[in-house]
């Protein structure tokens, strides 16, 4: 199957045009014309996931950060990104990066379907065309109401993390909880206007978790990686139904920091 073929049918399930304006999905390097037989999967084209990728045989490497977010003005090894592309193109491995328009259709889905979240609603429309309607983060109703410390290892053993960071008092009563795999801060506002009291996210600074609980607003920050790590089971999952005869690898499941 060529990569072109296997792009085509992502982007009518993941439409670039969901994606946000600052944002860089699509094929980042590599050839459409490429026959793929092997895909590698991962949460970013670390020099890592490369190598696995090389030495699995990959053809298409797929991952959900874009390596590449601004313009390039030169490509050559004295800087990491340069030295990732060209070793990819010389590999002739095709590189392909879903970010926000897989975020707004299908990952704050699957997060508030993994909480068992009931009565969801999008929690920031980014996308409506009067038939469709996409966004980012769920907000639904817990299974049932527990304590906000209950909740946080709740999502501990949901997302299958070591620990999260809790801000507010751990034995407030939550009920309704706003997902948004990633980085939260930004929209604790649209956690707030569709009725939430506790966040479930990542990226919170100080600042951030404490003025959303003046605001009323708990948060669980299960650290960026810490949701989004489902893409790479999710996607490896779609693709394997989609393409037959495709072999999919995936990178191992590791945070990319350590707690001590």
């Amino acid at each position: 199957m060529k990569c072109g073929e296997i792009i085509e049918e992502l982007e009518k399930k993941y439409p670039l045009f969901m994606a946000e304006p600052w944002d860089n999905p699509g094929l980042l390097a590599g050839r459409r014309e490429k026959e793929v037989r092997k895909v590698y999967i991962a949460l970013d084209a670390t020099d890592r996931v490369i190598g696995e990728a090389e030495k699995a045989g990959a053809d298409l490497l797929l991952t959900h950060h874009p390596m590449v977010f601004s313009a390039l003005k030169k490509v050559n090894t004295d800087d990491f990104i340069g030295r990732r592309l060209v070793e990819l193109i010389r590999g002739d491995i095709s590189y392909y990066a879903m970010h926000t328009n897989y975020d707004v259709v299908t990952m704050g889905e699957q997060a508030a379907e993994m909480l068992r979240l009931r009565d969801t609603e999008i929690m920031e429309v980014t996308y409506d065309d009067g038939s469709r309607q996409e966004g980012l983060g769920r907000t639904g109703e817990l299974p049932g109401e527990m304590s906000l410390a209950e909740c946080g290892r709740y999502v501990k053993q949901v997302f299958e993390l070591d620990t999260v960071r809790l801000f507010g008092n751990p034995e407030q009563k939550v009920s309704r909880a706003a997902v948004l795999p990633g980085s939260g801060k930004s929209l604790v506002d649209a956690a707030l206007r569709t009725g939430a009291d506790v966040m479930i996210s990542g990226d919170f600074g100080h600042h951030d978790g404490i003025d959303a609980v003046m605001r009323g607003l708990t948060v669980i920050d299960a650290g960026h990686y810490g949701i989004e790590k489902i893409f790479v089971s999710q996607m490896a999952g779609y693709i394997r139904e989609t393409f037959t005869g495709l072999t999919v690898y995936t990178e191992k499941d590791e945070n990319p920091f350590w707690v001590v």
